[in-house]
């Protein structure tokens, strides 16, 4: 396994460098032949080829994989329906040591699978390294959620002394996981694995910008021996995630765009019955930056959480709302800290980001950059062989701009001023989304009022590591309020694997 990195992780150790460097060249060697789809325990070639392009260098194929018909997932639902009985009649800790062992299979292809997600991704060697940490720190923290409760069996109080009675929570069926392209091993492996431990089988969507990774998450559930049909892969674009989320599965985990994310609320809430869809859907997090705070930490946790991975996470800071006393001192020393970020292909040592994803973040940035406020960092294309936008400090945007209101998932923060602490508190509130808020201020008052009043699921308190992003399993839940999340109960966290279960009441009487 290779030196443990975090999201707040300042730099590799040389021995992991030159180890991820060697993977991501091999990667880049040039793509294999395209990459089937795992159903049943089987490998299907059915369905169309389409490839995926490095971001870094847009002229080369990073991947190519089939994209499945809507008969093999079918197909997949199907197999991983009928493995589902035996699979929830599996022991909890037969299950955790199961998923232990896909652990252990990923953490054997560490660097190969952090060197796919920086090819496919455009992702940096740090955040990729952790990534697959993250994925394996995931499965752990899931099955000691599952062990520490008992395999969710409570007992009750007895109202006669013949009959017994306990809570028992139990697995819905079928779990459709459609895994998004920015974390796409973590946020895969950690969907799968808590449906999974619950006792539920799944069939799992890669994101078509991200195959490779996905392949490689789907080869680890493989190699750890898992019975035949409980875990199923199926590669392809938005048709082959319509024929998942419309298919006979009782419940769909998704991460990705709040459209998506409510289409498949409300398309699960409909029918004979409600199913489960357990939705993680983006945010607009802002930084309260405080007239006592402490400058240059705020800069920096606000640099840091708005152009790490060139702005492209749930959680990335894409708004400051700065207090009039230190407005100007904040621009100016958050501007600095954008210049002076290095942009390149992650196989550079020395680049803190690489390119967006594809043309279309390219265009939302070039829209974004010319929609309003005074342009202090960046705001340019950079002349470079791929998707490349430089680190961007927007000031002087008016609170409810489009600006400080649209997700743009790009390197890009909008700085607004506020009056007071209580101005910049209501326009932190004033979105639809709540993931993840920050604050930075030396006075408790305001401290307080803040952690009372800010409408969002991932605080963060005077962090110079981040001031909104960087959770971590067992250290941090991710859960999104409002429209960032669909159950008020987020993946990393202690009530994640619940949510994979109902509740049934048993009352046994004895004869």
């Amino acid at each position: 396994m290779s030196t443990r990195l975090t999201y707040t992780s300042g730099a590799a150790a040389p021995e992991t460098d030159a180890r991820f460097e060697a993977a991501l060249e091999a990667a880049r060697s040039g793509p294999a032949d395209p990459l089937p789809h795992l159903v049943g325990g089987e490998r299907s070639f059915a369905g169309e080829v389409f490839e995926r392009r490095d971001p870094s260098r847009t002229d080369t194929v990073a991947s190519r994989a089939h994209a499945a018909p809507p008969e093999l997932v079918a197909d997949a639902i199907e197999r991983a329906r009928a493995a589902q009985v035996r699979w929830r009649q599996t022991a909890p800790s037969d299950r955790c040591a199961l998923l232990r062992a896909v652990g252990e299979a990923i953490g054997e292809r560490h660097m190969a699978m952090a060197a796919a997600v920086s090819m496919e991704a455009g992702k940096s060697r740090i955040e990729s390294i952790a990534e697959v940490q993250e994925a394996i720190d995931l499965i752990e923290a899931y099955c000691e959620q599952m062990e520490r409760h008992g395999g969710y069996r409570v007992p009750l109080g007895q109202l006669t002394p013949e009959e017994t009675n306990e809570s028992v929570l139990r697995p819905f069926g079928v779990f459709g996981v459609i895994g998004p392209f920015n974390f796409p091993v973590a946020l895969v492996v950690g969907m799968a694995s808590g449906a999974l431990v619950a006792g539920n089988t799944v069939v799992i969507k890669p994101s078509e910008q991200t195959p490779l990774s996905g392949a490689l998450v789907g080869e680890c559930f493989a190699a750890a021996g898992l019975p035949e049909g409980v875990v199923a892969l199926v590669h392809g674009g938005e048709e082959t995630g319509r024929a998942l989320a419309e298919g006979a599965i009782d419940g769909v985990v998704f991460t990705g765009s709040a459209d998506v994310g409510r289409a498949l609320g409300k398309r699960f809430a409909d029918g004979p019955f409600a199913r489960p869809a357990i939705t993680e859907m983006g945010g607009k997090n802002p930084a309260i930056v405080a007239a006592s705070a402490d400058v240059d930490a705020a800069a920096a946790g606000i640099a840091s959480s708005a152009f790490g991975f060139s702005g492209q996470k749930c959680s990335a800071c894409s708004r400051a709302i700065v207090v009039d006393a230190v407005y100007d001192e904040l621009v100016a020393a958050l501007a600095a800290r954008a210049d002076a970020l290095v942009i390149g292909d992650p196989a550079d040592t020395g680049a803190f980001t690489g390119p967006v994803v594809d043309e279309q973040a390219v265009a939302r940035f070039a829209d974004a950059t010319g929609a309003g406020g005074t342009v202090v960092a960046g705001g340019r294309v950079l002349d470079l062989p791929g998707h490349y936008v430089a680190p961007t400090v927007v000031a002087d945007v008016p609170a409810g701009h489009r600006l400080t209101r649209d997700e743009l998932f790009v390197p890009f923060v909008a700085v607004t001023r506020a009056g007071s602490f209580e101005e910049a508190l209501a326009e932190a509130n004033a979105v639809d989304y709540g993931l993840t808020a920050g604050v930075f201020s030396r006075e408790r008052a305001e401290l307080d009022a803040f952690l009372d009043g800010i409408e969002a699921g991932v605080v963060y308190v005077n962090r110079r590591a981040g001031a909104t992003t960087g959770a971590w399993p067992g250290f941090q839940s991710f859960c999104g309020w409002k429209s960032s999340g669909s159950t008020g109960k987020g993946g990393l966290g202690p009530y994640y694997v619940a949510q994979f279960m109902r509740e049934q009441s048993r009352t046994i009487v004895a004869v």
